[in-house]
């Protein structure tokens, strides 16, 4: 979102409205209490959304209503972050303005591990998408993959904007002569399979080392301890705090092998193109992951690294363990080679063209 911001300031002031304070780059913030639910969640909303009058929900949600209360004004553009901004985003457009709907991944499945939101939500969002994504002037997601789910189910045309980040200028670290340093980062939410990553590194032994940097859920800390209680009964396991997101290619810079499994418990999962690839390329580090059509299609176009047999601890441990030394120190130096190609240089492009289209005055501005 913040890459985002950077693009759409070169055409103009740009208003955000959200939960937390105001994002770098934006001209100015209209901020929505934490506390207001972006679902309608009270019981006249779940009653509604059983009943599936969906036309009498999508601007139920408190943080909606207070959104447009906030958000009134005479934009020229609207940007809608996810389905669910949708129905706001065309009520403060209108019928002139146009709007760019960034779904960013497939939006009915969202959560659909979580059977509420199976229930109630997934069609409540597929409802969504059909609504109003014919109505967007441009809608974005981050791969070709999710891409063609939005052709084929509601008709619309997208471009593709990865996750990347900008490039950094970093050289790939050396290796380590008594241990291969493996590192993950990411947000400390159940469902991440972050204790098979745990237990895949328990399996190499002790010339192997993970160090996993990671965001608290909004849950207190709670599973977080759980998950510093879990490393503990590794000898080479360690769970350290979170880096702000500029830091993050310096600091795992200090590793080897960036490492990432995740069971496909949703279509979002097994499409997955998550900003912590890209992470992980800017580092310059070797890449192990579980299949997933766009990140293996990556790692073997680009050479970066060892794909798993499947989703398993297991079969994490024997990527890992079937790369020798000389084998990472090339895929770190491949990652360097590949650093500029897999940056955000060429998503931002693609963005600016989106924007040159849609806002054609600004455009002859900037």
């Amino acid at each position: 979102m913040l890459r985002q911001i950077a693009v759409l300031a070169e055409f103009g002031e740009v208003t955000t409205v959200g939960y937390g304070s105001k994002p770098e780059g934006a001209s100015h913030h209209l901020e929505i209490e934490s506390s207001l639910p972006s679902l309608p969640q009270t019981l006249a909303g779940v009653a509604l959304l059983t009943l599936r009058l969906y036309r009498r929900v999508e601007f139920l949600a408190p943080a909606v209503r207070r959104a447009l209360e906030l958000a009134q004004g005479d934009w020229d553009l609207v940007v809608a972050n996810e389905a669910r901004a949708l129905p706001l985003a065309r009520r403060l457009a209108g019928p002139h303005i146009p709007v760019w709907g960034d779904m960013h991944e497939w939006a009915p499945e969202e959560r659909v591990h979580v059977l509420s939101w199976k229930l109630l939500i997934k069609p409540f969002m597929t409802w969504v998408c059909a609504r109003h994504l014919p109505h967007a002037a441009a809608v974005s997601v981050v791969n070709d993959s999710i891409a063609a789910l939005y052709r084929a189910e509601f008709g619309v045309q997208t471009v593709t904007v990865r996750n990347a980040r900008r490039l950094v200028d970093l050289e790939p670290s050396p290796m380590q002569p008594d241990s291969i340093r493996l590192v993950h980062s990411g947000a400390a939410v159940p469902g991440r399979n972050l204790e098979g990553m745990m237990q895949a590194v328990g399996m190499l032994g002790s010339g192997y080392s993970l160090d996993l940097y990671l965001v608290p859920a909004r849950d207190g800390g709670r599973y977080k301890s759980q998950l510093e209680d879990l490393a503990r009964g590794f000898g080479n396991v360690r769970l350290l705090p979170p880096v702000a997101p500029d830091d993050l290619p310096a600091v795992l810079n200090a590793y080897d092998v960036g490492i990432f499994s995740l069971p496909p418990q949703t279509r979002n999962h097994a499409l997955m193109l998550p900003n912590k690839f890209f992470d992980f390329v800017q580092a310059r580090l070797c890449i192990v992951f579980s299949p997933s059509p766009e990140t293996s299609r990556l790692i073997e176009q680009f050479e970066l690294g060892a794909i798993a047999e499947d989703f398993s601890p297991e079969a994490l441990a024997a990527a890992i363990g079937s790369l020798g030394r000389e084998d990472i120190a090339k895929y770190k130096q491949k990652a360097h080679q590949s650093a500029r190609a897999l940056s955000s240089e060429t998503d931002e492009e693609v963005e600016r063209s989106l924007l040159r289209d849609l806002l054609p005055s600004a455009a002859q501005i900037s």
